[in-house]
């Protein structure tokens, strides 16, 4: 994901410590912007019922600052339903059943219900009641048309659209406390992780009385491949493509657990299990226990996305525990990869929220669509309500630094505010992005960054010689930028041998990784042999040729 991502995620405004904007100008409430006002629309009562296979956390049922006012300024009331246990299970029961509600957000099972022809093609609703989504995705607009024979609309893309990336995604945590103790170590290589993890327990055993744990890792169902499968990539010079590793040059794709750096950087887990510096409880903890465990304190590093830890991070700064947060580092196998985390993938279209053919009033929905692209819209559900979360001081939208200090370290800012949840996964501008009167729609900047990091961020950062996170990491203007946007988001169709392997391949995956990192050392080799067999004996190299052929087409079609 992210193959099952990238979140993805909820990346909520409500998390980033800032201190104000730009310039102000048209993001009040009384902006008036082409398309912006609801004024000339229908805004009486309506209830839109949306799927989302992504959990968000911070949903209140519209019934905070911010979705009331949602709910005020368009009459729209959403129902949202999100599934318990595999979403895709629910994706299919939808499909084969022909009942859906008005809005799915089905993230990489889209294609399930596109070929059940479940989905409205946007593209003539757009044309004719869209300016704020023209606006918002401008050439990229092109980029959501559905294949190279299908030139359907059948969903509004997900995330920021001309995101400008400050911060790493991904990494390799150690707490702050960690660094600081050690004198502030060389952190290039998985060995020099691994020295830092090893020299600190040794020293500390116990954290607030209770045992040090060094590394845990997290494999609750698809959160394997953020915690466990996607770092082998990462580690190993390889760009965040999902379950694919593709080769910059030939652009030829293959099933990125089959490398042989990988298998290395898997050995190396394996040891750091041997070793007892592996959390024995990774490969059988839920999401929830793993947050509690670094909410506790004691854990030394993780490896994850940052969207995946955030709130237990939040937790230990409310706690006033600074010292046991983290900092991430672009750890790789040894000094000759580099780490492609800040790579360009320009805007990768793959998934998005789409109107079902059983939605009795398209139109309208659409309309509401649109408004949620608006200036207005935007604005409020980054920044909130004016006067209440922020105010206006010489001309700027300013939030007050008790408000910044809960949005920083209250878990639960997004629930209690709105702020954020009304984003992710419908469309919004990408951090850095401003308005037409110059002012950012998001709160983020790479300034607002640095004065939202805690002093003990600030203080290792500047003994690393660096201002920012993302200065540890190598470059964007190092890689070139991918032509195929972010290959986790190419579908393969259901009414495939691919899509049957694929999902062979995911369990199997699943299965044999967790046993590979928790064998006996003297069984590595064989273990990984055997299971090399079995990916071939379920059909790898077809579903690479097969994959092959989907890349070359999204290639083709965006470039054309």
């Amino acid at each position: 994901m992210k193959k099952s991502r990238k979140m993805i995620a909820f990346t909520l405004i409500a998390t980033l410590a800032l201190t104000g904007c730009s310039m102000m100008g048209e993001g009040s409430k009384d902006t008036k912007t082409v398309g912006n006002s609801t004024t000339k629309d229908d805004k009486s009562p309506i209830t839109i019922t949306m799927f989302s296979a992504d959990q968000n956390t911070n949903y209140e049922n519209m019934q905070s600052p911010v979705g009331k006012k949602i709910t005020e300024l368009t009459g729209v009331t959403l129902k949202i339903d999100y599934p318990v246990g595999d979403p895709k299970q629910k994706v299919a029961l939808m499909a084969a059943s022909g009942e859906y509600p008005d809005l799915i957000f089905a993230k990489n099972d889209s294609n399930i219900i596109a070929d059940a022809g479940g989905f409205v093609d946007l593209a003539p609703l757009i044309d004719k009641y869209g300016p704020n989504i023209k606006k918002l995705y401008g050439d990229y607009l092109k980029r959501l048309k559905w294949s190279k024979d299908n030139k359907a609309i059948y969903y509004l893309g997900t995330f920021g659209v001309n995101e400008q990336q400050w911060e790493p995604k991904d990494g390799f945590q150690l707490q702050h406390q960690v660094v600081k103790e050690l004198g502030y170590p060389k952190l290039k290589t998985v060995t020099d992780y691994e020295n830092a993890i090893k020299t600190f327990k040794d020293k500390h055993p116990t954290i607030d009385g209770k045992p040090t744990l060094g590394l845990s890792l997290l494999a609750d169902d698809w959160r394997i491949a953020q915690s466990v499968t996607n770092p082998a990539v990462f580690a190993t010079g390889g760009s965040d493509d999902g379950e694919w590793y593709i080769d910059e040059k030939t652009q030829k794709p293959v099933l990125h657990l089959t490398r042989p750096e990988e298998k290395e950087y898997f050995k190396w887990l394996n040891h750091m299990n041997d070793i007892g510096l592996l959390d024995p409880e990774s490969f059988v903890q839920k999401y929830d226990q793993y947050k509690a465990k670094i909410a506790s304190g004691r854990v030394l590093a993780i490896i994850d996305s940052k969207w995946q830890y955030l709130e237990a991070e939040q937790s230990l700064k409310q706690a006033g525990k600074n010292e046991l947060t983290y900092g991430m580092y672009p750890i790789t196998l040894n000094e000759s990869f580099k780490n492609k985390n800040f790579q360009s993938a320009g805007y990768s279209a793959g998934w998005g929220v789409a109107i079902s053919k059983s939605a009795k009033d398209p139109v309208r929905i659409i309309k509401f669509l649109d408004w949620l692209a608006s200036d207005e819209a935007q604005i409020l559900n980054n920044w909130g309500i004016e006067g209440v979360h922020y105010k206006i001081e010489n001309g700027k939208r300013v939030v007050p630094k008790e408000e910044m200090d809960q949005r920083v370290k209250d878990p639960q800012y997004g629930k209690k505010t709105g702020i954020g949840v009304y984003g992710y996964p419908f469309s919004q501008y990408g951090d850095g992005v401003k308005d037409p009167s110059g002012q950012t729609y998001t709160i983020k900047s790479e300034q607002q960054i640095i004065d939202g990091y805690t002093t003990v961020e600030k203080e290792v950062l500047a003994k690393y010689n660096a201002k920012m996170w993302q200065d540890l990491y190598p470059k964007a203007s190092e890689f070139p930028s991918k032509p195929w946007g972010a290959a986790w988001q190419i579908n393969i169709p259901q009414d495939t041998d691919g899509a049957i392997i694929f999902q062979k391949i995911m369990e199997l995956s699943r299965k044999r990784i967790p046993e590979l990192i928790m064998a006996n050392p003297k069984k590595f080799d064989e273990l990984w042999d055997s299971f090399q067999k079995e990916l071939e004996q379920a059909g790898v190299k077809k579903l690479e040729t097969q994959f092959d052929a989907l890349l070359k087409e999204r290639i083709k079609m965006w470039n054309e």
